[in-house]
């Protein structure tokens, strides 16, 4: 982390877990935790199910911890049976929502082009965005994982400006990392991290690129988060299973200390 030029992140990704009363349960805990400890250099977000916003938003109010969303459609309203808007989301007080997650690429048709239409709409709507990448297991095989990532980026970060990207974050989660256990080393973070902040600088400036928080998020916890976010390009964590627990959510928010 540089903690000098860019502001660290820490972000829950509960994905498709917690009821209304569990998520407030949750908050109440995350909160309790964090309680007396000086936050200011590290930002806490817990991205929830779109049920369990409001509940949420409520909960987490007066807190360090804000609310995100874990996706958004990238029209305004229209014709889209079960999608909820940019507007939306503001409307119910959220602050952050992830697009392009590797499960909405992989099960539910996203593409890069749609990533980049969501971002668009996101920002448009003052939201500020998570916006995800990485590589499957078979491109890391095949060599490609530097391609594949800034192929991503520069897909996703189409149409937008230099000063739109201080309300952006970039999550690095190589695929075949998500959900099994497995972790990139610390090098192997750093590096691709690195490549996506080189493609920033490409796209934009460096000054930009320095400024730009960038997280790891392939199965980070409790047990790995020092030695993660003590290097240089990782500047945060998005968090998926250890988000679900106060305990260790607060381990690694800790650890971004």
């Amino acid at each position: 982390m540089n903690k000098s030029t860019r502001r660290t992140v820490i972000a829950g990704n509960w994905k498709m877990n917690k009821t209304p009363a569990e998520a407030k349960q949750l908050i109440e805990e995350i909160k309790a935790s964090i309680s007396g400890m000086n936050t200011d250099g590290c930002e806490i977000v817990a991205c929830v199910p779109y049920i369990d916003i409001d509940i949420a938003v409520k909960t987490a109010a007066g807190s360090a911890v804000k609310i995100g969303a874990e996706n958004c459609h990238w029209a305004k309203n229209g014709a889209f049976t079960g999608e909820i808007s940019a507007d939306m989301l503001v409307a119910c007080g959220v602050e952050y929502v992830i697009i392009g997650h590797s499960e909405r690429r992989q099960y539910f048709g996203e593409t890069d082009i749609t990533v980049n239409q969501r971002v668009k709409a996101a920002l448009e709507a003052g939201l500020k965005v998570i916006l995800c990448v990485g590589e499957l297991l078979e491109q890391r095989e095949q060599g490609i994982t530097d391609e594949t990532v800034s192929l991503q980026t520069k897909i996703a970060l189409l149409g937008i400006t230099e000063e739109q990207m201080a309300d952006i974050i970039i999550a690095y989660e190589p695929v075949w990392a998500i959900g099994t256990g497995k972790t990139a080393t610390s090098e192997q973070a750093d590096e691709v991290c690195g490549v996506i902040r080189k493609v920033i600088a490409s796209l934009y400036s460096d000054k930009c690129a320095e400024a730009t928080t960038i997280q790891y998020g392939g199965s980070m916890n409790a047990k790995n988060a020092k030695e993660l976010l003590g290097m240089v390009n990782v500047d945060g964590g998005l968090i998926g299973g250890a988000s679900l627990k106060a305990e260790d959510f607060f381990s690694i928010i800790s650890a971004a200390q």
